[in-house]
């Protein structure tokens, strides 16, 4: 499984740590981490592994803001290299997510 999930209780956070491709490979996983269940809290995704993203990814996180309650929702994206945040930041997508 190219995805890492970790649910702290206590906190009600879901990390998801992404592996090397974060693209339509990993959607049933992702969905089933994080669009099955009630929304947690907040959301933390590490693209801290990722080399390649694709629009498909793109589409899962915008589902993830949906579900966790859109303009609500906390939702940080981390350790993004410099050419993942670029694409993030080119389709609007730190209006949309924390960017760290």
């Amino acid at each position: 499984m190219s995805l890492t999930i970790h649910h702290d209780t206590e906190q009600d956070c879901l990390t998801l740590q992404l592996g090397e491709r974060f693209d339509f490979t990993v959607h049933r996983d992702f969905h089933d981490a994080c669009l099955s269940a009630r929304a947690a809290r907040s959301y933390v995704i590490d693209l801290g592994e990722v080399s390649s993203m694709d629009s498909s990814a793109l589409g899962m996180l915008l589902l993830l803001r949906e579900h966790a309650g859109g303009e609500r929702a906390e939702i940080r994206i981390v350790n993004a290299g410099v050419e993942l945040r670029g694409t993030l930041r080119v389709a609007g997508f730190d209006r949309l997510f924390v960017l760290h």
